[in-house]
């Protein structure tokens, strides 16, 4: 979808080269991938860029994704499935949003959720 994928360590997974290469398919030429040794650097990385919004997708937003008008300096922040992100992330986020699910349904996996959630900010800025 032309969004950049930005790893912040230490991932709920392994994540070597030759997964993201299995993963990626015939796409991972076309990713630009970053990574960040912890949520400290990625902090640091994003603090140069100029009105950067960080944009947490939690079970424990109220706002839903579709509702936000998202922009290109947005970063989309999603967590362990299992877990989510640490308070620190949550507390340091501009904006939470959240997948409405049906009763009784945790969440959905963080493939399907970045893929909805991406899908709707690229759809806004007219899939640029």
């Amino acid at each position: 979808m032309g969004a950049a994928l930005h790893i912040i360590e230490p991932c709920g997974f392994v994540l070597d080269d030759k997964k993201l290469a299995r993963v990626a398919m015939d796409y991972g030429s076309q990713v630009q991938i970053t990574r960040h040794t912890g949520w400290q650097a990625f902090t640091m990385f994003i603090s140069k860029i100029a009105d950067a919004r960080l944009i947490l997708l939690s079970t424990r937003a109220d706002k839903i994704y579709t509702d936000v008008a998202y922009r290109g300096d947005d970063f989309l922040l999603f967590g362990r499935e299992s877990a989510g992100v640490p308070p620190e992330v949550h507390e340091a986020a501009d904006l939470r949003v959240t997948i409405p699910m049906r009763t009784g349904a945790r969440s959905l996996n963080v493939v399907n959720a970045a893929s909805m959630v991406v899908g709707e900010a690229r759809r806004q800025q007219g899939w640029k």
